[in-house]
């Protein structure tokens, strides 16, 4: 299994224990969450693309994983997301360097599930 599959199956299935456990306080914190990220003033692509490079700066190694699914789901080209990298590294220092390097691996995985 990938990292691309193992990441997807976790985070559904511990979504889906936290949810169903979890107190009105964190579902309402899931629901902001994801409300933040629809189109607004700025379309959803953007709003992932600036959750990736906030990711990154704070080394967030799942978020990280996130951020750029759902920013390839939205559309964005390697290109985009390279320059997105820049800016994290930019921002972050050289200690977002390993974050690049798993964040490369994850796109070029996101990439081979879009090709199934």
């Amino acid at each position: 299994m990938s990292r691309y599959d193992e990441f997807q199956a976790f985070r559904t299935s511990l979504n889906e224990k936290i949810l169903a456990r979890g107190t009105k306080t964190t579902k309402r914190f899931f629901t902001l969450d994801g409300n933040a990220y629809e189109p607004g003033a700025l379309d959803a692509k953007t709003k992932e693309l600036l959750g990736l490079s906030a990711s990154m700066v704070l080394r967030c190694d799942d978020c990280i994983a996130y951020h750029i699914d759902q920013s390839v789901q939205a559309g964005a080209t390697d290109e985009e997301l390279f320059e997105v990298f820049d800016i994290a590294l930019i921002v972050g220092g050289s200690i977002v360097i390993p974050h690049l390097r798993r964040a490369v691996e994850f796109l070029e995985q996101c990439r081979a599930q879009e090709a199934r």
